[in-house]
């Protein structure tokens, strides 16, 4: 059963020493009294390398006794998409604080699960559960957010969102029966929950119309690499999201929010205040960069900027206080019924209603 911590740091366990776990050590970099004090690999050698990188001072494979531990505060998973459910309910049934990345689950009725057996944890014990959607804490979106709360625009009544790269790092991203889907699955996640952020979250998505096809990659995945998805939301607005696994020049991060009264417009990847050009290699640009000179914009902070350090700072300081974290598995929940939704009408070619 979690304790209350006071006067010491959130000890951390980080099951999870990938991709997305280098972004959360990034993250947790510049947020104070926290410390990770183990981390989690299949592997000792994996685990081990980690750990050097970021100075942690206990790897380990064992993740059934990582979780027993009871000097660890907060878990938080970064594994792939078909280990979240298995390891949440582990959590759950501990009644230990959890983070889970994005996206939730494979689909809903994984999702669900996840969600029901950390909402029981949490009224036996008040363990937290806390979707880590970096987009809305994004810094630039949360002034979006801010702007829209104060009226400056009017009534919100047009979204645009835009995640694209040019395909994922890690071969197991390809396969849709571990992921539960391609780009749709793997970036609209973002859109969505930008979009339910916007426009405020008791306007409900009701119902959903989605294209996706595989133009490129038809060698690597039998996914879409391409979708388009659009929202329908109970106030009668719209939300459109574009998610591509095929375009060049690093990550693409925008949105368009339009309202009776005005505009937003954030783009944290594509607008960066530095650009370059070099004849050599200039080393780590951004992510998903597919060349490292000529002309590039290198993104500085950029886990700053993507929202990892102000997700983190977040969840640390809700273990701290107690808090209900303001993205939860409810969340992340619902983000999977709605692409649950996007994929029936893939199939279907129809407007497709949104079952909560």
């Amino acid at each position: 059963m979690p304790e209350p911590v006071h006067n010491r740091p959130v000890r951390i366990g980080l099951i999870g020493s990938g991709f997305v776990a280098n972004f959360y050590m990034l993250g947790l970099a510049d947020v104070n009294n926290q410390q990770v004090v183990s981390n989690y690999s299949q592997t000792v050698r994996r685990a081990k390398a980690f750990a050097k990188q970021w100075a942690i001072p206990e790897p380990t494979d064992k993740l059934e006794a990582l979780i027993a531990r009871d000097d660890i505060d907060l878990f938080i998973i970064a594994l792939p998409n078909e280990a979240h459910l298995p390891v949440a309910t582990l959590l759950a049934r501990q009644q230990r604080h959890q983070v889970c990345t994005k996206p939730l689950a494979r689909n809903a009725a994984e999702a669900k699960q996840m969600f029901r057996a950390a909402a029981a944890a949490a009224s036996k014990s008040g363990a937290i559960h806390g979707y880590a959607e970096t987009e809305v804490f994004s810094p630039a979106v949360v002034k979006a957010r801010q702007t829209i709360e104060s009226g400056a625009i009017g009534r919100v009544v047009w979204v645009r969102s835009r995640e694209s790269h040019s395909g994922p790092h890690s071969p197991h991203f390809w396969d849709i029966d571990k992921t539960g889907g391609g780009a749709l699955n793997d970036l609209a996640c973002h859109c969505i929950e930008a979009a339910r952020y916007f426009y405020g979250k008791q306007d409900k998505v009701v119902e959903v119309m989605s294209w996706g096809d595989t133009l490129v990659h038809t060698a690597k995945t039998k996914g879409e690499d391409n979708a388009l998805l659009v929202l329908r939301f109970s106030s009668g607005g719209i939300a459109h999201c574009e998610l591509s696994w095929t375009t060049k020049g690093g990550l693409d991060l925008r949105n368009e929010v339009h309202g009776s009264e005005g505009s937003i417009f954030t783009d944290v990847t594509r607008s960066t205040p530095i650009a370059s050009f070099t004849s050599k290699t200039a080393g780590y640009v951004i992510e998903k960069a597919d060349i490292d000179f000529g002309w590039t914009r290198p993104l500085p902070e950029e886990a700053f900027a993507y929202g990892y350090q102000a997700e983190m700072k977040h969840f640390v300081d809700c273990v701290r206080t107690g808090a209900t974290p303001r993205e939860t598995y409810e969340d992340g929940y619902i983000v999977n019924l709605i692409l649950d939704a996007g994929y029936k009408s893939m199939r279907s070619k129809r407007w497709v209603r949104v079952s909560y």
